[in-house]
């Protein structure tokens, strides 16, 4: 098997958790629930999928210790970058912060707003006449938001072969379940009568979410993952 099939071992995943866990524990503060249960998806996606001149934008900016923890693993952050996590002036803030890091390219976390970023990197990419795949990272509370359905219109209509949406459906936010605060029923269903190509796998098990990222599409790409907020605890 390749690098692309193999999932990576379990013992990169656990460690992966239990950097996330020291991490917020040593800064006292953070989005534990909601990263441990991304976590998985984004070490697939850094490991096994990514290409150098792909591009990740973490719409659910309040998992940014998961994909700063995920760096980590890669050898792209240092340990000492995590200690600082949170802290006064650092790098590492409790949102992604632009323009330290070649691997977060906006600051995101005010949400709704980071697949209408991927979707202007995506077309841009396509008129430009340039390779190379974008992956965008939502929540299912995101799901809620105007300016997200209006990115998926606009992914829709573009045809963004080049564009991978992953979903983290675990069901909570903050002020309840999705359920309770904006019913979605069953987004699934409402995402499939956009013309894309959508798939649902189980957010923790590292092969489907490898063959989900990395298959090659003629219309937008949707990776609904079910998740468990703080998996792994």
């Amino acid at each position: 098997m390749d690098s692309f099939t193999l999932p990576p071992p379990t013992e990169l995943l656990v460690r992966a958790r239990k950097r996330l866990l020291q991490m917020h524990w040593e800064a006292k503060v953070g989005h534990i629930g909601g990263n441990l249960s991304c976590i998985d998806a984004l070490v697939c996606l850094f490991h096994r999928v990514k290409g150098d001149g792909d591009v990740v934008v973490l719409s659910k900016g309040h998992a940014a210790g998961a994909l700063y923890v995920t760096l980590w693993s890669r050898g792209l952050v240092s340990d000492e970058d995590l200690r600082s996590f949170h802290g006064e002036g650092t790098k590492v803030a409790g949102h992604p912060a632009p323009n330290w890091h070649p691997q977060i390219p906006f600051a995101t976390g005010s949400l709704g707003h980071g697949l209408s970023l991927a979707c202007g990197l995506a077309l841009a990419r396509k008129l430009k006449g340039q390779s190379g795949r974008v992956f965008c990272l939502t929540s299912d509370g995101e799901w809620q938001e105007g300016s997200t359905w209006e990115a998926l219109i606009f992914a829709a209509h573009h045809r963004l072969d080049n564009l991978t949406v992953a979903i983290d459906q675990n069901g909570l936010q903050g002020f309840g379940t999705v359920g309770e605060v904006a019913s979605m029923a069953r987004l699934q269903d409402k995402l499939n009568a956009f013309d894309v190509e959508l798939e649902v796998v189980d957010g923790h098990d590292p092969l489907p979410l490898i063959e989900a990222f990395g298959r090659r599409r003629s219309r937008p790409g949707f990776v609904v993952m079910n998740t468990v907020k703080g998996k792994g605890v």
